[in-house]
């Protein structure tokens, strides 16, 4: 029982980590533009917690008693954000081999 509880816990957590990159969204939006050292650090922690996220959430979709509902959602998103920045990373290696 107290096992489900942490695993709920957790799984909420992995919920807001995975969701937490989305918050790039908000000075694109806004029209702001960031200094280079603000991307670069930003970017960083995009990453961080893009990894954390799906780590998390990993490790609450593995046991089958604390699979959910927000347990498959906070993993389909780190997926597809992990997938999205190594396509991003595969295309620069192959923009950088083409020149």
């Amino acid at each position: 029982m107290e096992v489900t509880k942490k695993l709920q816990k957790l799984s909420l957590a992995a919920l807001i980590v995975s969701l937490l990159p989305l918050a790039t969204l908000v000075p694109v939006f806004l029209k702001i533009a960031l200094p280079d050292g603000v991307r670069t650090v930003w970017a960083v922690c995009n990453i961080v917690l893009v990894l954390s996220g799906l780590l998390l959430s990993v490790i609450c979709v593995k046991s089958e008693e604390s699979r959910s509902g927000v347990n498959i959602m906070s993993t389909i998103i780190s997926v597809v954000l992990a997938l999205m920045m190594l396509g991003i990373v595969a295309l620069a290696l192959v923009l950088n081999f083409l020149q």
